[in-house]
């Protein structure tokens, strides 16, 4: 099980919904949150797509609506199977 890194005090709606769910998920260590910002395009619903592999993990940008947040995830897993199970979390919520 791996842990949620609360740090900010804003979020895009329902982000921390899904990252609770994605904390569950075995192989998973660590999720922070980053930096909250506005994009030009615009999402109805929640997605989440990762961007790049860092150090032990992946980086990942959650969108909706006109807001976009940077989510760092610390994992074993690999990129499809990360995917996978991101794209199904979001599915859900």
């Amino acid at each position: 099980m791996g842990r949620l890194v609360v740090t900010h005090s804003t979020y895009i709606n329902g982000l921390i919904d899904v990252l609770k769910s994605l904390e569950k998920i075995k192989g998973i260590k660590t999720i922070s949150p980053g930096v909250l910002s506005r994009v030009k395009g615009h999402k109805e619903k929640l997605n989440m797509k990762i961007t790049r592999e860092i150090l032990g993990g992946y980086k990942t940008i959650a969108r909706k609506g006109r807001n976009a947040q940077e989510v760092y995830i610390t994992t074993k897993l690999s990129r499809e199977e990360l995917k996978t199970i991101i794209n199904e979390i979001c599915m859900i919520h």
